[in-house]
């Protein structure tokens, strides 16, 4: 039996178990992948500083994410086709996220729906809206996700066109898989997955299944989708939605200081500043550097939140660090989905919350509300010397 140490480890099982389609879908960013990678290696920049000598009993990681209370200042980010990393993915990434006291963010792209999630857990979850040109089906979003009690609104502003993701492309990405003689291939090695695809309803986009005309089988929903991203979403749409929601506003996809401006004058809750993953623009920065000239313009307005390249607890204290109120866990929460379940998911939070809590001690810091840009050694021009 593999002794899990760190998220890596989840990573080698997750990849032996899940369908090759998914595992690229999760595991890949957009053309030429230089911003995907450098989301994660660009943390590698950043030095802790470590102190002696300071009492380290009774530490807590504990903070607030847009006033909730948090066991640790990370949420699950909302990751489109979480359900088909493994079967009913959103309930179990949402129940152990619930059980562990950080948030869960449902994507408008997931497999399991709103009311799914709902039903299954008891703790408020948020929702992740992409803006679609189809308004009357977007207004009957925001309403289900009222009617769940969804206790924010993440509105994600970098998809109005579709990053080209070369092997989604050549993998014919779909949900379920479409019956090709590859995809029959790779799944007669997954058997475990299979297994409990099979014992599973939920194999669809269950937020556009049963909630869209003229949408009923795999091709005219990967059609319908396609179709649907808003490529004129601007700040007076923005707007109108969260008047219609009428709550908690999270901005997410937020990489450049005006940007981050106009949000604050929008009214967000929140904002996080975030690259897709790597998934759409590539040659943007990554999250980590961006991060700064962020906050420098906004940080004391409004909440700043991050994701993008979060592998290891220490990323965590970084961004925290350099000013971050909370941080996003996408890819790493699914390669602990994928690889057990529920109980993975769990594990990943545990293997990053054990990394913070240690490195935060040995930075000489018990709350989170000590960890400061002090904690860190940070490199002239970390954020780029540009013109």
């Amino acid at each position: 039996m593999t002794v899990i140490t760190n998220i890596q480890d989840l990573k080698d099982i997750y990849h032996r178990r899940v369908p090759k389609m998914f595992y690229d879908y999760c595991e890949s960013g957009s053309w030429t992948e230089q911003t995907f990678r450098e989301n994660t290696s660009d943390y590698d920049q950043l030095r802790l500083r470590q102190r002696v000598a300071v009492d380290m009993t009774g530490r807590s990681t504990a903070s607030e994410m847009i006033g909730q209370k948090v066991a640790m200042p990370v949420a699950l980010a909302p990751v489109g086709m979480t359900g088909m990393q493994c079967a009913d993915g959103e309930i179990k990434a949402a129940r152990a996220a619930e059980k562990f006291g950080v948030p869960f963010t449902l994507s408008t792209m997931s497999i399991c729906s709103i009311e799914d999630v709902a039903e299954n857990t008891t703790a408020p979850f948020w929702f992740q809206l992409y803006t679609m040109r189809d308004t009357g089906y977007v207004s009957r979003l925001i309403q289900r996700a009222k009617d769940a009690k969804c206790s924010a609104l993440v509105i994600t502003l970098d998809l109005q066109i579709l990053g080209q993701r070369h092997k989604d492309l050549k993998n014919g990405l779909s949900a379920p898989p479409k019956p090709t003689l590859k995809n029959m291939i790779d799944l007669s090695t997954k058997w475990g997955w299979g297994l409990e695809m099979l014992k599973t309803k939920r194999r669809f986009f269950g937020n556009i299944v049963g909630h869209v005309d003229d949408v009923s089988d795999p091709a005219s929903l990967m059609d319908w989708t396609a179709q649907q991203f808003d490529p004129t979403l601007d700040w007076d749409k923005i707007k109108q939605i969260k008047d219609e929601w009428g709550g908690k506003v999270i901005l997410k996809g937020i990489l450049d200081a005006e940007d981050a401006k106009m949000a604050l004058n929008v009214g967000a809750d929140a904002i996080i500043v975030s690259n897709h993953g790597g998934r759409q623009l590539d040659g943007a920065l990554s999250s980590i550097k961006a991060l700064p000239a962020i906050l420098d313009a906004v940080g004391d307005k409004v909440e700043v939140h991050m994701d993008g390249g979060i592998r290891s607890g220490q990323d965590i204290l970084k961004a925290v660090a350099l000013g971050a109120k909370g941080t996003y866990i996408g890819r790493t929460f699914i390669y602990g989905l994928g690889a057990m379940g529920e109980a993975g998911v769990t594990k990943a939070l545990e293997v990053l919350h054990k990394e913070m809590d240690i490195s935060m001690a040995l930075c000489g810091h018990r709350t989170m509300d000590e960890v400061s840009r002090d904690t860190l050694l940070i490199p002239k021009n970390f954020g780029g010397d540009w013109q």
